[in-house]
Order: structure tokens, then sequence, then C-alpha cells
């Protein structure tokens, strides 16, 4: 509650209500609220406030947002998720995306109309299939994960590797791991990349990526294909098709005339399960694509 009293009082309100998942500022005073999946207006800051809040809240984590840095993401310590932008870069003032860490527990049943569905997912969880979770923005993606994680056996040690910690798992043998961006003079980052690297030594059973971005989409692959099996990531796409030729992309940017990323991407993901948001708000599993 330390760092939600550092906010205006307003923001205060909407992001202890239970049916909140998102607070938005644009411009520094146009707040909007996603509450039960729909986004709508929610009131007014006074001009200047959201500077003076953004500078109480991180000032403890020792980040800086300025001209400098204009941008900045990153996790409070009650868990809630701040991406924060400032002008240069956000030409019509300064703009906050602040989402709250739910405790509410979701399973597999949440996502599917039909029963079928929920057992098929299962199933590919007790068979190890290494599964890539695909959705847009707020899809739903992070929230299936934790689902999936929480119907793996207990007996199984996961390693959670995270941007910034989102994944909330019941999991009893769950090893956390966060990525670090660099301090303001360029030292000490930490990648997923990085990370992956560490949790191969770490003597995972499964591994559980929150979101593939960037370089550690080789790394990942790599482990899958060398017995590291019944694993999880997520990418953002529009389809379980275009997940897959998203993910054969980066791999063919991130190692130039690579001729075998179709395979590697093939041979290391066993399925595509994607996710969508309705217009009722509800998140929905509407594929479920094997890669070969």
């Amino acid at each position: 509650m330390g760092v939600v009293r550092c906010l205006p009082p307003l923001l205060e309100h909407l992001l202890t209500r239970p049916d909140v998942t998102d607070v938005l500022v644009n411009g520094g005073t146009d707040i909007w609220v996603e509450a039960d999946g729909v986004l709508h207006r929610a009131g007014n800051l006074a001009p200047g406030e959201l500077e003076a809040s953004l500078e109480r809240v991180l000032a403890p984590l020792g980040r800086r947002l300025d001209r400098l840095s204009p941008s900045i993401d990153a996790r409070l310590p009650d868990g809630t998720r701040i991406c924060a932008v400032v002008p240069p870069i956000a030409t019509d003032g300064p703009a906050v995306a602040l989402r709250v860490l739910r405790h509410r527990r979701c399973g597999i049943a949440d996502f599917v109309d039909d029963p079928r569905v929920e057992q098929e997912v299962s199933d590919l969880v007790a068979s190890r299939a290494n599964i890539l979770v695909s959705g847009a923005t707020g899809a739903g993606k992070t929230t299936l994960i934790a689902a999936i994680t929480d119907s793996i056996r207990h007996s199984e040690r996961l390693i959670v590797l995270e941007d910034t910690k989102e994944i909330v798992t019941t999991h009893p043998h769950c090893l956390r791991l966060e990525a670090r961006p660099p301090t303001p003079d360029g030292r000490g980052e930490v990648t997923l990349d990085d990370l992956l690297r560490t949790a191969l030594r770490l003597r995972p059973d499964r591994l559980v990526l929150g979101e593939i971005r960037d370089r550690e989409a080789i790394t990942l692959l790599n482990a899958l294909n060398t017995g590291h099996s019944g694993s999880l990531a997520s990418i953002h796409a529009n389809s379980a098709a275009d997940a897959r030729r998203r993910l054969e992309l980066l791999v063919t940017r991130l190692v130039p005339g690579i001729l075998t990323a179709r395979e590697l991407v093939m041979t290391a993901i066993d399925v595509v399960v994607h996710v969508t948001r309705g217009t009722d708000g509800r998140r929905r599993i509407v594929d479920i694509a094997r890669t070969s």
C-alpha cells in the first residue's frame, strides 16, 4: 500500500478496485481504466500532478525518468507494473500505464467453452509438449500461462523468467528470475537471454519464459531442441500461424543467413495455443495448432 499512497488519490482508488486491471494516463491528465475487460474514461488529474507522483514512486527504485531517460518499464514493490514515457518522446505530455498484479486464480477451464479443449490442453501439458502461447496485447497470454503452470505436477521444478514479474502461479516448486535494465550509466543490465542461460544450469524440469522478444529466442529454441521438454513461452501474434512465422522471422533476423529457421522452430515448438479477448472482455482459447 505504501507505493499506492505515492500516487494521486484518484489513481490510488482505481488501483484498489477489484474489477480494474489497467490504469492509463494520457497527456499528463486524462485517466482511462480497463475494468471487467472494458476500457473507459475515469477522470482527470491536475496539470503537474502526475509528474510529481512519478518522481516519488521511482526514487526508491533508483530509476530516473527525464529528457535523457524518457521511458521506463518497471515493477513496483507491490507488484504493479508501470510503463511511463515523458517528452520529448511523448509529444502530448507524460503518459503512464499501470497494470495491477491480481492474485485471482484462473484455471484452464476459464479460457474455454468446450470441456474437450480444456482436456486437450491438459493432455499437452501432461505429455510434456513445448507450448507457445500467442495473442495480442491484453489477450490473456500471461494469465493462461499461469493457469497452465498451476496444472503441472508438483514434483517438477519450474524456472520462470520474465522481463517484469507478472505470472502468478501457485506451483510450489517455482524459481523466479527477473531481468534487470541497465543503470543510467549503462551498467548492470541482465537480459532475458542472460537469465535463460543461467536457468539452464539451475536444473529446470520445465522452463517458463514470459515473452519471446529478442536474442533469448535462439537460446530457448536450442534448449528445447536438446531435451528441455514441457516448456512454455509466449509471443505477440494475431494468430497461431502468425506466431510461428514471427518466431521464424525473429530467428532469421538474429542469425542472418540461417537456412533452418523454420526447421528449428518446428522441432522445438510442438503446439501454438492462441488466445483472444472478445468484445465482452472474456479471454478464450480460439486455436490449438500443432507445428508438425
